[in-house]
């Protein structure tokens, strides 16, 4: 049995307008903090890092629930649907305020909303994919998340949210979650949950044997201590390397802004691009090489890129730093594609949320820290310029923990076997 492309491009339009909304977030907020209401770079790493509290309980909370809901359009779909279309309504509210402490409020009742459907939204792909064919189906969701990314950078531009000062946003934001509903509304059309997830399980059971249940019976159906040990390391890789993309991610815009007076819309659409090239041979050499080797390579790409970056200036050539993010934006494909699937890889079909609850608990929880720590080292500093050599050293240890993880691979299957299943099913 091939991955099921169309399938799998139709699930990920609830992780491309997910995409939509982080791109706008991250591109927007702090410099609203900024220019609107002037906080120093500790308080609007803090205020930025509130997304990331909220998922720390929220994430797990509503990965666990969904995985417990049992309605006629699915498990997941009703969280989709729901949480979306309350992100939407209350985000074009956040345009349009204009006082601190509700500005606050109404950021919080997004974030809320958003958290309560990333999780189902992300467990739904291996939900309908068979554990073989996850890293390809994980490369194609994160390739959608990156177009919609890309499509937000590219209204970022159009609506000119680089500009030096800035601090009306109302207009770009409803073109985002236009963008977002128009997502949403291709996904209720086509994607049919329950008879999806039905025949995983089924072609699961019928091409591949229930081997997962049969080695959970040999531990009292949990893990064993070694596989523990493997899920406990990929979460804490997936953490060390967060604490050093978020911070880039999240400080970015300002960064371009005052230190390298670069269009930071332009470089991050760069690598996205470069992301974009990378998803399917990445997936492909996953297949042929396993997660964690191919993981542990991008860790190294990631790591050199943001080194590099630290000796770029303002009188640097320009393409120098698409250089350098197209690297990272290869490199954060290389890693994306394969860890999430890794960790699902250790759980059983009824617990595929939770795990996917723990995942974004090890990187939210790195979320939670890294834009208030970044935030303190540049107000001591006085500078932006402490970023990269930070994104560096977090990256960089992640290589260590890494290397170290022994579960978590697709197990390949025998070539006559997989020849035999070279159907693709409606």
């Amino acid at each position: 049995m091939k991955l099921n492309y169309k399938r799998t491009i139709l699930v990920g339009f609830a992780f491309f307008l997910i995409q939509c909304f982080w791109s706008a977030y991250d591109a927007i907020i702090p410099i609203i903090l900024k220019n609107k209401y002037g906080m120093s770079e500790t308080a609007n790493g803090f205020i930025m890092s509130l997304d990331n509290i909220l998922a720390l309980f929220m994430l797990p909370l509503f990965g666990s629930i969904s995985d417990k809901v049992n309605t006629r359009f699915g498990r997941r779909t009703p969280f989709i649907v729901g949480g979306t279309i309350l992100a939407v309504i209350f985000f074009n509210i956040l345009g349009l305020v204009d006082v601190l402490w509700l500005f606050i409020l109404v950021l919080l009742l997004t974030l809320i909303s958003m958290a309560t459907f990333r999780s189902p939204a992300v467990a739904l792909m291996p939900d309908v994919t068979c554990k073989p064919h996850r890293s390809k189906a994980n490369a194609i969701i994160n390739l959608m998340g990156t177009i919609g990314a890309m499509i937000v950078l590219g209204l970022g531009i159009v609506f000119k949210t680089s500009e030096v000062g800035k601090t009306e946003f109302s207009d770009y934001i409803l073109a985002v979650t236009s963008v977002m509903l128009l997502a949403l509304i291709i996904f209720i059309l086509t994607v049919r949950e329950p008879k999806w997830a039905q025949e995983m399980q089924e072609n699961t059971v019928k091409y591949f044997g229930d081997k997962e249940a049969e080695e959970r019976e040999i531990h009292g159906g949990g893990l064993s201590p070694e596989q523990k040990r493997s899920l406990i390391l990929i979460l804490v890789s997936v953490a060390l390397w967060f604490i050093g993309y978020n911070a880039v991610i999240s400080k970015y815009s300002l960064y371009a802004t005052h230190v390298i007076k670069q269009d930071f819309n332009l470089t991050l659409i760069i690598a996205q691009g470069a992301a974009i090239i990378a998803y399917f041979p990445v997936g492909f050499i996953a297949s042929k090489v396993g997660r964690r080797k191919t993981i542990l390579a991008g860790v190294i790409m990631l790591t050199a890129a943001f080194f590099m970056a630290i000796f770029i200036t303002e009188h640097s050539p320009v393409y120098l730093m698409y250089i350098l993010f197209s690297l990272a934006g290869i490199a954060w494909a290389t890693i994306n594609v394969n860890s999430f699937p890794m960790v699902v890889e250790l759980a059983k079909g009824s617990d595929v949320g939770k795990y996917t609850g723990y995942y974004y608990t090890a990187s939210m929880a790195a979320q939670v820290v890294t834009p208030t720590l970044v935030g303190i080292i540049m107000d001591i500093a006085n500078s932006y310029r402490p970023l990269f050599p930070y994104a560096t050293i977090f990256v960089g240890l992640a290589f260590v923990t890494m290397f170290f993880v022994r579960h978590g691979d697709a197990k390949p299957q025998p070539k006559g076997l997989l020849e035999s299943l070279d159907v693709d099913v409606d």
